[in-house]
């Protein structure tokens, strides 16, 4: 999941099947699955299918009981490949509008209180948890932070995880769908997404993989969140809007990256008893229709004063993950470059503050 850092998240949680370590489940057969779903939906021409459809098998799999997972090595792989994908979708025409998303930005991290208000006192009254967990569980991002902080203060963090899980989860499956429903969503024409050919030369090559590997080893020396997917994309964005290449990975190789993407969302429910993935997904539910709503909300406030349609105000403020809400872009043909840094401002507000203000409540006794 995206919206986590370069860390390893604990297997604990959750029921995270992403793990460096000894394997504990297939593999194989959990990319055999998300293959198949992913197939199965492209066939279909449902919105972003390789993700959506693997996400899909490999979670009704998980709660099934099978004991799959996906190594993380593979995974950060793919999630610097989507990093450069996505940083090729920022054009030189960008610099000139930078200027104009100062509002949206601003509005971004009011919308991130408040939402984070709003879900941490759902998850007091309507779950019952504690303060700690409710706080850290109602974080719109950071997953794996949220989880690692959210253990030191105390929360529980397997409730945090599977909470955080649960919402990417709902939020990726119902976005495209909607928008599928009410705006003019036009389904790809063949099987695979959006991407350059595998034959692209040899320089091109070059220069996308070293976006991928300096991206993310600098990124990750700077302590960047989720640098293994922001650094790759930063860098990539800075080429092509130097107008260095226009090359984007292929086609083929975007869309073996969201199957890995989706069937690694799925496989954080396995090995998790199915009544409590019942209870915090019903949970969950609620608290997703929460950030939803209050995103529909600003978007309808900040399309008066910008020049934003309010859809892709949601896309860039729903708390679905980085990657998987700028594929969702990228797939309805949407603005990917407005969608993706609105999502690292994001990641940035809520790693960097999320924390400090829970210190801060904890010394004056409000939490």
């Amino acid at each position: 999941m995206t919206d986590a850092g370069n860390q390893q998240p604990p297997e604990k949680a959750g029921g995270d099947r992403m793990t460096a370590g000894r394997p504990k489940g297939s593999m194989a057969l959990a990319l055999a699955l998300g293959t198949a779903g992913g197939l199965l939906f492209a066939w279909a021409k449902l919105p972003l299918p390789w993700m959506m459809g693997a996400m899909v098998a490999t979670t009704i799999a998980s709660v099934a009981g099978a004991n799959i997972r996906v190594d993380f090595r593979l995974r950060t792989v793919m999630i610097a490949i989507l990093g450069i994908m996505l940083g090729s979708a920022f054009q030189p025409s960008l610099i000139d509008r930078i200027g104009e998303w100062t509002i949206t930005i601003a509005g971004l991290l009011v919308y991130a209180i408040v939402a984070g208000g709003l879900c941490t006192w759902y998850f007091r009254k309507a779950a019952g948890y504690d303060a700690v967990t409710s706080y850290f569980a109602s974080s719109p991002g950071g997953l794996n932070e949220m989880v690692i902080v959210g253990r030191e203060m105390g929360g529980d963090d397997r409730i945090i995880a599977l909470t955080h899980s649960a919402r990417i989860l709902l939020v990726v499956m119902t976005l495209p769908f909607l928008f599928q429903l009410f705006t003019d969503y036009t389904p790809a024409a063949g099987l695979l997404p959006v991407g350059g050919s595998i034959d692209m030369p040899l320089l091109d090559w070059a220069i996308l993989a070293g976006c991928g590997v300096v991206g993310a080893i600098v990124a990750k020396r700077l302590r960047i969140p989720a640098a293994v997917l922001i650094g790759p994309m930063l860098l990539s964005a800075g080429i092509h809007v130097a107008g260095v290449t226009q090359a984007t990975p292929p086609s083929l190789l975007v869309a073996i990256a969201q199957v890995v993407m989706g069937t690694g969302i799925g496989c954080r429910f396995a090995g998790t008893a199915v009544r409590d993935i019942a209870k915090v997904v019903g949970v969950s539910v609620g608290s997703t229709v929460i950030l939803l709503v209050l995103g529909v909300l600003f978007g309808f406030a900040l399309e008066q004063i910008t020049d934003v349609p309010w859809f892709v105000l949601v896309l860039a403020y729903a708390p679905g993950g980085l990657a998987e809400m700028s594929l969702v872009a990228l797939a309805l043909g949407r603005d990917v470059a407005f969608v993706a840094t609105h999502h690292i401002f994001r990641i940035g507000f809520i790693v960097i503050l999320a924390p400090l203000a829970f210190r801060i409540m904890r010394r004056t006794r409000r939490v």
